[in-house]
């Protein structure tokens, strides 16, 4: 990829991996060395009978060119801000009176989880849908992410990418926006509504990360709905917590791995992704961490985050609406008011997963027209 310059340029671009990286990703792929496994599977982890299917696919079935191609049928620009280089979508509406939306993924996630929503979001005229209800749409790799590069130095925690959102949307020409967020855009895109409150008009997310202070009292009259949402959290955290305090706690010493093995990042993402999901794309978001060389600047989020040293003062006020989907720890309303003063919506829906934007569109598009709607 072209890279940008140490100013507040935007460059178009387009994305091209040397095919040296894509013919050493074959040549490791081909000798990967497999773990020994107990039989029948057993409960230590990631199976193999699960990365196998995903293995194959990525050798016999899985065209990187392909999934280029299709990306650059979109606009894209690089820039710089605060240091770092940034590499968003920008596909604008044919609408003129569409309203401006920043919308972020998270990990194991990229970029390809909302490539299902441009079309209807953005031309829903094309759609069946309301062109009264069009949004131009940015969505950008986080820095460390993806096409974005490797961070260059240390302190890129939500906060700090919360302000570079907002300084992308002022360079973009954009005074009204909207932020929606999946995973650490869950976290990341109430920032920017604290950060820039005078021009951001709602937060759209599909998590809200509020949970119990550890006073009895406060679960006692645990709704149904509630209930469930807490024992999926419970869950998570005893069976799949373990890669959060690693990446954490040590995420230069799992790089070593992630950026050797190509296996390795596969079963390491795999354990988020989750057998639910398209083996294509399951295996295109673990491909584009591999050539772009990112795996371990991502999981680095994770210790600054941990290592920030400060956080939020007050509640969110902008209005904010929450989209959650079965399968996934969406939130618990009474939890979340304590952070997030203005909730205007709350939407449970029963299935979806933590990809909606991937899995469910269908669900997930109305919910962000909706709305947003309300706050236009």
């Amino acid at each position: 990829m072209t890279q940008a310059t140490a100013d507040t340029e935007i460059r178009p671009t387009t994305i091209d991996i040397s095919q040296a990286v894509l013919d050493d990703l074959r040549d490791r792929l081909d000798r990967a060395h497999w773990p020994d496994e107990l039989p029948g599977d057993g409960d230590y982890g990631v199976k193999q009978s699960y990365i196998r299917s995903l293995y194959d696919h990525w050798r016999t079935a899985f065209d990187w060119r392909a999934l280029e191609q299709r990306l650059n049928a979109y606009p894209q620009s690089i820039t710089t801000i605060d240091g770092q280089t940034v590499h968003f979508l920008h596909v604008r509406s044919p609408e003129p009176d569409a309203l401006p939306l920043i919308v972020t993924h998270g990990w194991p996630g990229s970029v390809l989880e909302f490539l299902d929503l441009i079309g209807p979001l953005t031309d829903p005229r094309a759609h069946g849908g309301d062109p009264a209800r069009a949004f131009h749409l940015v969505i950008p790799s986080i820095p460390g992410y993806g096409f974005s590069g490797p961070t260059r130095e240390a302190g890129w925690d939500n906060i700090r990418i919360a302000k570079a959102w907002v300084e992308l949307m002022r360079r973009l020409g954009y005074k009204r926006y909207g932020a929606v967020g999946n995973d650490a855009g869950s976290l990341i895109s109430p920032e920017i509504g604290r950060l820039d409150p005078d021009h951001v008009v709602g937060v759209h997310v599909t998590q809200i990360f509020s949970f119990p202070s550890g006073d009895p009292a406060e679960m006692a009259d645990l709704t149904e709905e509630e209930g469930t949402e807490l024992g999926t959290l419970q869950w998570f955290v005893q069976n799949k917590m373990s890669f959060n305090q690693l990446m954490s706690q040590q995420p230069q010493t799992l790089g070593y791995a992630l950026a050797d093995s190509p296996l390795g990042l596969l079963a390491w993402q795999a354990q988020l992704l989750g057998e639910d999901l398209d083996l294509e794309f399951q295996v295109a978001n673990v491909a584009l961490y591999r050539v772009t060389g990112t795996a371990t600047s991502a999981a680095r989020l994770y210790w600054e985050n941990t290592h920030a040293g400060h956080a939020p003062t007050g509640p969110t006020t902008v209005p904010m609406a929450l989209a959650g989907f079965g399968g996934d720890f969406s939130g618990i309303r009474r939890f979340a008011e304590r952070d997030h003063s203005n909730i205007t919506r709350w939407t449970m829906y029963d299935h979806g997963g933590h990809f909606a934007a991937h899995k469910a569109p269908e669900l997930l598009i109305p919910d962000i027209r909706e709305f947003f709607a309300t706050v236009r």
